[in-house]
């Protein structure tokens, strides 16, 4: 059974760092690709980042390129998610998904992940 549990989400101040992590179990990683999700109050649920089993590579999405990394250690089967520079606008629930994977890439639409974790708030505000 697939299991993903975030941690980490909290109350910063603007220009403050937060790291989140997920902790997943499970499934064999070479087989699923990972994502980071967030969802604003009345937003959509949206893309931050993803990790792809089939060409080892890390995508984003564009708008938080350079603000944001996202790393992952196999061992542990933990992905992690390091935001710097955090603004009001970051505030939102961030979630990791799972998805069986068979394309090269991995794709940033939260409707094609098949499993979620609960989420972790994090809140950025004065």
């Amino acid at each position: 059974q697939v299991q993903l549990v975030e941690s980490g989400g909290g109350l910063v101040q603007p220009g403050e760092s937060l790291r989140l992590s997920c902790a997943a179990a499970g499934f064999t990683s070479n087989d699923y690709a990972i994502g980071w999700f967030r969802q604003a109050p009345g937003k959509k649920r949206e893309g931050v980042a993803c990790f792809s089993n089939t060409d080892g590579n890390t995508y984003y999405t564009d708008s938080l390129k350079g603000r944001f990394t996202a790393s992952r250690d196999n061992a542990m089967n933990t992905v992690h998610l390091q935001m710097n520079s955090l603004k009001p606008d970051d505030t939102a629930v961030y979630y990791c998904a799972a998805l069986r994977n068979t394309l090269i890439g991995c794709p940033l639409a939260a409707w094609r992940y098949d499993y979620w974790g609960q989420g972790t708030q994090v809140t950025v505000s004065s």
